[in-house]
């Protein structure tokens, strides 16, 4: 049986996305900082719950990250995937109005954290037998394109995708694969006000449509999935109608 780590995976895309990979049959440790969402999560999963771990974890802390992955080997004895989607962001602020605290705590969350994290899988995949596994990260279409006031955001998307090419060069010789997956207007909690408006680049307000999380674990499962030789190396899944193609 496969084992797969997902970082906040107790609420939004990452619970999405631990679901989908406990219905396809893997083990899954769900990390997050929130017990009480994580244990909520994996009851979700319904008779895979015996094969699901939950374990409360602060990505920004190398001893809790540590500690995760160590918990994950002595209870399931390998890695095969790991989802680093923990993030979070900052209020829609102009840049010279964000607090250093503000931006120190995306930093260290979105970017510090998934760093962490690829350094524990790697040392997990690269000694197991067999040998190797597969690390996704959640990128974000502003890993691309920024949306007005997200410097902070932005700026550790646009990083994600450096660790990504670096996880995916540095893991080749150790058959440890590592790819990207873009999201568009997921519907979560953060996304909750776009269909009542978002600021655009021209200043006005437009309501932008969502997706349905299920997609993004479908999306993620397949991703998993791939034989080790064969990777998706970014993969865009977004809301068909937002307005991100084009010019607007």
């Amino acid at each position: 049986m496969k084992v797969a780590i997902v970082t906040g995976a107790g609420t939004g895309i990452g619970k999405a996305v631990a679901l989908a990979l406990a219905e396809d049959g893997y083990s899954v440790v769900f990390a997050g900082r929130r017990a009480a969402l994580l244990d909520e999560a994996v009851t979700c999963t319904g008779a895979a719950a015996s094969r699901c771990l939950p374990v409360p974890t602060d990505v920004k802390d190398p001893e809790s990250v540590r500690a995760l992955f160590a918990k994950t080997k002595e209870t399931f004895g390998r890695l095969d995937v790991l989802f680093n989607n923990a993030g979070i962001g900052t209020p829609p602020i102009p840049m010279e109005d964000l607090a250093f605290e503000q931006w120190k705590a995306v930093v260290d969350t979105n970017l510090h954290g998934a760093f962490l994290c690829t350094q524990e899988a790697i040392r997990i995949m690269k000694a197991q037998t067999p040998r190797g596994g597969r690390i996704i990260n959640n990128g974000s279409i502003s890993a691309f394109a920024p949306r007005p006031h997200s410097a902070a955001y932005t700026a550790t998307k646009h990083a994600m995708t450096g660790l990504t090419k670096s996880t995916s060069l540095d893991g080749r010789a150790h058959d440890i694969a590592c790819g990207q997956i873009d999201i568009g207007n997921a519907a979560t909690e953060l996304t909750a006000k776009m269909p009542l408006g978002v600021l655009q680049p021209n200043g006005r307000l437009m309501a932008e449509p969502t997706i349905d999380t299920a997609h993004v674990g479908r999306a993620v499962v397949y991703m998993a999935g791939l034989p080790l030789d064969a990777n998706v190396q970014f993969m865009t899944l977004m809301a068909t109608k937002m307005p991100w193609i084009g010019r607007g």
